[in-house]
């Protein structure tokens, strides 16, 4: 990975364009779903990175950047309830320097002496779901998850009988008081609600957090009140009038309501007060009731809170010192390789059970052969494992022995499933099948991307169908698709199809017999070839045959590098494709059920190396239809409006793009003013 200083601007933004998706979609994973799909460490080693991008090139800071969004949006099912003021998330230090570094930027912000005294609160961070509760004349108005920091999901009746919640303040309370903390559940809870579930057939929990927070976010809060949730407080939210001046005074005055602040914590504090507190806790970490992953410090004096403010998605006034992830010693018993879908070999150790964080790993991943390689572990070790964030277990390192060893690991270079070559890209640690569509292990998410709407787009043969027919043997690879009129009997077999239901489908494969070359191209899901890419590949070649032939010529680099827009690692991959003898089979089997058609050719207009941007909600054409027709009188279609742009297409609805557009005055078109401007363009060509 490149250190950001490193970058060109243009792959610094296309790196934070990456980033911001990604953790998006993991956001989405940990804070809807219940479900993270990555361990902690790893995702805050995503956030790390884009942070650093940003610092390093602060104009390309996104407007959906990680830096300045919290959680995720409220997920539907749920009334959503706006926080009156927003729910933040903290940023994380990782060492005591960290932690010392935070203390100095609190005095520099503040204009305070290189020596002053900054006292502060530790709390132990629990690992649960955050949620809100608004109390208004002492009783419970609602509750709420925290959502993506400024609307989260009403759970009012959900929470009622959650342990450690209060329904009514005792007086004299504040008019109106919100109190913020975790829902979770003990280790024990969990344990217990595992074996509930297993018995009953059900789901089983990952770990705490994620029972905690499934448990909490039901539709039918009969569910949540039978399981052993609790509620600890961390904070508060709009208060009418504060019982303090300090964040110690201010909780102890909410324990002092019925609330359960925590045992874990100290006041008043130094900074070196709070290391020693967070290595007493790391150090009892495994013997405590409850999961946590770390320690908070938050600066004690209120009136220093608020001139610190906050950033865009957290405090200045508070971090969160993480813990490093639990780990324990095993015996590496193998090492297998396994095929994802999108064809990567990924090595994964098979291990000697062994307990980490209170769940037992038999598998860990060694993430590529690089990895192996710097680790230089081998079968028949005793290595360290790491369960980082209690999610995904990974190998650390080899415990030195002074017996001896077995052979160097070598990843293989064919793919165990299909025998196709696996290779491995130049610039690019991971190793690929190129079996492509007619490897078992990638067929399904081929097949998947080969029906989808920006390919083939063939209407009514979704993923549910995709499976059920090839787990009955009707489609094995994509030719097989246009032969299932020949197997309409068997369609009709199945339960659920009915006459009706099975021509229409028969009829939308039919269509697509004739579908673009630059569909059809992009259908291959050839690593590398975009639609983009696609189009200018049909327009060079004409056909996908010769697309495949160029691919086996002597001078296949040249031939491919000599198209606008196509690069060497293209290159490489289409020639690494189409090398593979049956990825050729594939194409040969598909050409006798299809006729690609190729694509019209570019006119010369006034629009040609124009850059056109289409926003709003288009009514008279779909935007599918708009950039085709745009490029084929010679534009380029963009998806962001910059001062290169030369028109704008705003249909109705259209938001900042129409702003931005008309600030940096870019001719701005409605539909109506671009169908002209298409049919003037169009005769003059």
């Amino acid at each position: 990975m490149m250190p950001p200083e490193t970058l060109t601007q243009a792959q610094a933004a296309a790196e934070l364009a990456r980033l911001a998706e990604v953790i998006a979609q993991h956001n989405s994973a940990y804070y809807q779903e219940d479900a993270p799909k990555i361990s902690d460490a790893d995702y805050d080693a995503l956030v790390q990175r884009n942070t650093a991008i940003e610092a390093a090139f602060p104009q390309l800071v996104r407007g959906d950047s990680p830096s300045v969004k919290v959680g995720a949006r409220a997920a539907p099912g749920f009334a959503k309830i706006v926080h009156s003021k927003p729910m933040l998330s903290l940023d994380n230090v990782f060492s005591d320097d960290e932690a010392r570094a935070f203390v100095a930027r609190v005095r520099r912000f503040l204009d305070l002496p290189e020596d002053a005294d900054v006292r502060l609160r530790a709390e132990a961070k629990i690992d649960g779901l955050s949620c809100a509760l608004r109390y208004e004349n002492g009783r419970l108005a609602h509750g709420a998850t925290r959502g993506d920091g400024a609307v989260g999901e009403a759970v009012t009746d959900n929470l009622r009988a959650v342990s450690g919640l209060v329904h009514l303040l005792p007086e004299p309370a504040p008019a109106v008081a919100e109190i913020r903390g975790e829902v979770y559940m003990t280790k024990a809870g969990f344990a217990g609600l595992n074996a509930r579930q297993q018995e009953a057939g059900a789901k089983i929990f990952a770990n705490p957090r994620n029972a905690a927070a499934g448990s909490l976010r039901q539709l039918d809060p009969a569910i949540s009140a039978s399981r052993p949730l609790a509620f600890i407080v961390h904070g508060w939210g709009e208060m009418s009038a504060l019982p303090g001046p300090t964040q110690s005074a201010v909780m102890t005055a909410i324990a002092g309501w019925g609330f359960d602040t925590g045992s874990l914590a100290l006041a008043d504090a130094s900074i070196d007060d709070c290391l020693a507190f967070t290595a007493d806790l790391e150090r009892a970490r495994a013997d405590l009731p409850f999961d946590i992953d770390g320690v908070v410090y938050k600066v004690e004096r209120l009136d220093w809170q608020e001139r610190l403010g906050q950033v865009a998605r957290a405090p200045r006034w508070a971090v969160a010192h993480k813990f490093p992830a639990e780990q324990a010693e095993t015996l590496l018993e193998a090492i297998d390789i396994q095929v994802g879908r999108t064809g990567a070999l990924t090595p994964v150790a098979r291990l000697a059970p062994v307990t980490v964080g209170g769940v037992v790993v038999t598998n860990a991943t060694l993430h590529n052969e690089d990895e192996i390689a710097r680790l230089d572990v081998r079968v028949g070790d005793r290595v360290r494992v790491q369960r980082a964030g209690d999610v995904i277990p990974q190998v650390l390192g080899v415990v030195p022995s002074d017996g001896p060893r077995g052979a160097p690991f070598v990843v293989p270079d064919h793919c165990p499933v299909c025998g196709s070559t696996a290779v491995r890209e130049e610039d690019g640690a991971v190793r690929r099948c190129t079996g492509g569509l007619t490897c078992p292990a990638q067929r399904h998410e081929r097949l998947r991307h080969f029906v989808s709407r920006n390919a083939l787009d063939i209407e009514g043969l979704g993923t549910e169908r995709l499976e059920l027919f090839a787990a009955q043997g009707l489609i094995v690879q994509p030719g097989d698709i246009f032969r299932l009129r020949e197997r309409r009997a068997a369609l009709l077999a199945l339960p659920g199809f009915k006459e009706k239901s099975v021509d229409k489908l028969l009829a939308s494969i039919d269509e697509r017999r004739n579908a673009s070359l630059d569909r059809f191209l992009f259908a291959l899901g050839i690593r590398h070839v975009g639609e983009t890419t696609a189009r200018d590949l049909a327009r060079a070649f004409g056909s996908a045959q010769a697309v495949a032939d160029a691919a086996q010529a002597d001078n296949a680099t040249n031939l491919f590098s000599a198209v606008k827009g196509i690069g060497n690692v293209v290159a490489a991959a289409l020639i690494d494709f189409f090398g593979e003898p049956h990825n050729r089979d594939t194409l040969a089997d598909l050409l006798g059920q299809v006729a690609p058609t190729p694509l019209p050719p570019v006119l010369q207009t006034g629009l040609t190396g124009k850059t056109i941007v289409f926003t709003g909600a288009l009514e008279k054409f779909t935007r599918d239809e708009a950039q085709a027709q745009a490029e084929a009188l010679g534009a380029k279609v963009s998806g962001s409006v910059s001062a290169k742009t030369n028109i704008l297409v705003a249909g109705p609805g259209a938001g900042s793009k129409l702003a931005k557009a008309q600030t940096l005055g870019v001719t701005v078109l409605d539909e109506d003013g671009w169908l002209a401007l298409m049919d003037e363009m169009a005769t003059a060509g």
